[in-house]
């Protein structure tokens, strides 16, 4: 991915120091972190999940303000900068055209733990969006273990990462989350497969348009990107972590389905495709 030298965003703060270890509990370690941490990739709106790990959804106070990301000795800050600001541009410019404004959301970098509007959580649940805040939330050793314990190496995977969280913050903006859940209607973990696969689509949607505006690609960029949501399947995990595939189970989708919006997404460019909660096939 081309992104050394260009510019960063404005809205990314750095806590990474002032966390102090992770919250884990029970008799998760070793191999039960990785698992959860993989499990919850990409996990966007963490309403069930938070709540299990401590009690999020329940507004809490904001830790002050963090740092400014020193840009000039930390690499992987500059990167989650650089992606961050290209997609603001990119949704900036669709937002416009249909006639709306795109509220820019904020994005922290964090060790251990970080406090929230969704309460304080661990490096464990993985990298996440809170509406409550409109805040994305990454602790960059995540990137680690996508690497190497799941084999999603590469900048461009890293890049997807934060593309889905932030289509989370666009279903938030459009109240797609919170009409889901107002509606009330039909099992709960396929209305959270639909939209997961849906913020995977916008991710898809995202990399079209950065790449016409910027041409940020590089060949093999796109593969990256795929394999990591592959890697990450409900079906995937379940066989690797406990021996079976169990579909009811399910609440982000098949590696197939996650490889198959995400590329919807790119080779349309059009958001009108990407209405999961409509679609028939996921």
């Amino acid at each position: 991915m081309r992104w050394q030298g260009r510019r960063g965003s404005s809205n990314i703060e750095d806590r990474r120091g002032r966390g102090g270890p992770a919250v884990i509990g029970g008799s998760l370690g070793g191999i039960g972190l990785v698992v959860l941490i993989i499990y919850t990739l990409l996990g966007g709106d963490p309403t069930a999940l938070l709540e299990q790990q401590s009690g999020a959804g329940q507004s809490a106070g904001i830790e002050a303000s963090g740092l400014p990301v020193d840009e000039t000795s930390d690499e992987g800050a500059r990167f989650v900068s650089v992606v961050l600001a290209d997609t603001e541009e990119v949704w900036r410019e669709i937002f416009a055209a249909a006639g709306e404004t795109y509220r820019e959301p904020r994005l922290v970098l964090f060790e251990g733990q970080v406090q929230s509007a969704c309460g304080r959580q661990g490096s464990s649940v993985g990298p996440f969006y809170c509406p409550g805040d409109e805040t994305v939330y990454i602790d960059l050793s995540f990137y680690r273990v996508m690497r190497e314990q799941f084999g999603a190496a590469g900048d461009f995977a890293q890049a997807y990462v934060i593309a889905h969280e932030i289509g989370h913050h666009v279903q938030n903006l459009l109240d797609i989350t919170d009409r889901m859940e107002r509606a009330g209607r039909g099992d709960a973990n396929e209305l959270s497969v639909r939209l997961e696969l849906q913020a995977d689509f916008l991710a898809g949607l995202w990399a079209h348009h950065a790449q016409r505006r910027f041409d940020i690609l590089e060949p093999g960029d796109i593969e990256e990107a795929l394999r990591a949501a592959n890697a990450i399947g409900d079906d995937n995990l379940q066989r690797q972590t406990q021996g079976r595939v169990v579909p009811d189970a399910f609440t982000h989708g098949t590696g197939e389905q996650r490889e198959r919006w995400f590329r919807l997404g790119f080779d349309t460019g059009d958001f009108n495709q990407g209405d999961t909660f409509a679609a028939d096939r996921l």
